[in-house]
């Protein structure tokens, strides 16, 4: 059985067939999971201000929190403003991250207890320190590491740091279907 799923405003979340969500979760209002995605215990997404948009392969650990914000001078989806949360595909996201109205791209890591800030870009193949606090607008350029609060640039990736980001995602679509198994029976 899926985590709370709940409209808001007569909009409701749209998730992918194959996309695991823990009985723990809450996803509310305009939200899209993607194809094979994974949102786990504790995990809260909420789209009521605005939208949330999750691609296909994307894992949201533990206690990971997700929101937007909201255009003052209306509705955002009669006005278009405010800024929504869009997240690629293949993203890690560690447990109790904080994710507000900001864009991480494909293949990206953001790492446990850290917080992404409205407006930020976390670009593809970066990676964000446990901890790290990315202040609203910065942009974490391609293979960098930001780490501290607020999260500065400490150095670029090796090679094998690289290399080695898409196998966590990789190893949480497995896990992900362990558990829909794991329903099944």
């Amino acid at each position: 059985m899926p985590g709370v799923i709940l409209p808001y405003r007569g909009v409701r979340p749209k998730i992918a067939s194959d996309a695991f969500v823990a009985e723990t979760a809450v996803i509310i209002g305009d939200v899209e999971i993607g194809a094979g995605s994974s949102i786990w215990y504790g995990c809260v997404l909420r789209g009521d201000v605005n939208r949330i948009r999750v691609g296909r392969g994307t894992n949201l650990q533990d206690g990971t929190i997700v929101h937007c914000n909201h255009d003052p001078a209306g509705d955002y989806r009669e006005t278009g403003g405010g800024e929504p949360t869009v997240i690629g595909d293949g993203v890690t996201a560690g447990h109790m991250a904080l994710i507000h109205a900001c864009t991480i791209e494909s293949g990206a890591f953001i790492g446990m207890r850290s917080v992404v800030m409205d407006r930020a870009v976390v670009e593809s193949g970066a990676m964000v320190a446990a901890g790290a606090l990315v202040t609203p607008g910065k942009r974490i350029g391609k293979g960098q590491l930001w780490a501290g609060s607020p999260a500065k640039h400490l150095r670029d990736l090796s090679a094998e740091e690289q290399a080695n980001l898409p196998y966590i995602a990789e190893h949480y679509a497995e896990l992900t279907l362990g558990y829909l198994d794991e329903r099944r029976m």
